[in-house]
């Protein structure tokens, strides 16, 4: 029988700004959490119970979560493949910290992207693909209004992360990405989110960036070429040549910034940024093609 999956993220609001003191949580206390977030869903949607939950007991950045080809949840995929017991019933998986304390490569959170006051937990829903279908669908209407975890989930997360969490609830990755795109929205990067959404849900679209005075971008392939001018090129593209562009310096150390920033979000969501040298005499268009 053909198999499915759902992804989903349980998600940490941290209080106070405060990063969690532990960045996974030891075989005992990731089965124990695990337990408790099958127990919660099967509450909300009749047939998760008969899925198997795989839960990465290890927190990430929400970009983590959200890169193209979904790896952190591929990576709970994999190891639910390789796990003993197939076949003798649902069952419940975590996968964090070893005995000894250390974080295995694939759940290993970037360090570079520390701090923020939403943290996740990935989580996959395995197997036959009409009840997954059935489930998703379920949880992909309730989980918004309705996911918040039971309080001992959310204890037994605070406590195990040594975090001091203020709300816990469980999310698609749809509302996830939903809840990144306000955030990116209220941060003045709308425009940006359009190319990092398509990279995630449309792997194979082509998606260009190209408004205004904003950088100039393209996807394609997972990989994002972006256009790189100098003074001279940058105000023959954005102003047609004309003004003083010597007194539009500030302007354009501006939008090296922009361009700076652009990068180092779509670095943080696993999307490679190529910069491509454009002189302003010819069609940067064609020349990011």
């Amino acid at each position: 029988m053909a198999e499915a999956i759902f992804r989903g993220a349980f998600a940490l609001e941290l209080a106070g700004g405060a990063e969690p003191g532990h960045a996974a949580l030891p075989p005992e206390q990731a089965g124990e959490l695990a337990i408790r977030v099958g127990r919660d869903l099967a509450a909300l949607v009749e047939g998760v119970s008969d899925l198997d939950l795989v839960l990465a007991a290890a927190h990430f950045d929400p970009a983590e979560s959200l890169r193209p080809g979904w790896p952190l949840h591929q990576r709970l995929q994999e190891l639910h493949a390789r796990a003993p017991g197939r076949d003798q019933g649902p069952r419940v998986l975590a996968f964090g910290a070893d005995a000894e304390g250390g974080v295995p490569m694939p759940f290993q959170a970037d360090p570079a992207l520390a701090g923020g006051g939403l943290r996740v937990l990935p989580f996959v829903l395995v197997g036959a693909a009409d009840t997954v279908s059935a489930v998703a669908e379920a949880l992909e209407e309730k989980l918004l209004a309705l996911g918040m975890a039971q309080p001992d989930t959310a204890l037994a997360a605070q406590d195990g992360f040594a975090a001091r969490v203020e709300h816990a609830r469980y999310l698609s990755v749809h509302d996830l990405a939903a809840m990144m795109a306000m955030q990116y929205d209220n941060q003045g990067l709308a425009p940006l989110w359009n190319l990092v959404e398509a990279a995630l849900l449309a792997p194979h679209a082509v998606e260009w960036l190209d408004q205004g005075a904003e950088p100039l971008l393209r996807l394609e392939n997972g990989e994002v070429r972006m256009a790189l001018f100098d003074p001279a090129g940058w105000c023959m593209h954005y102003q047609g040549g004309e003004g003083d562009c010597d007194r539009l310096q500030r302007v354009y150390e501006h939008f090296l910034a922009r361009q700076r920033q652009f990068a180092a979000v779509l670095e943080a969501h696993g999307i490679p940024v190529l910069f491509v040298h454009c002189d302003g005499q010819q069609d940067a268009r064609a020349q990011l093609q």
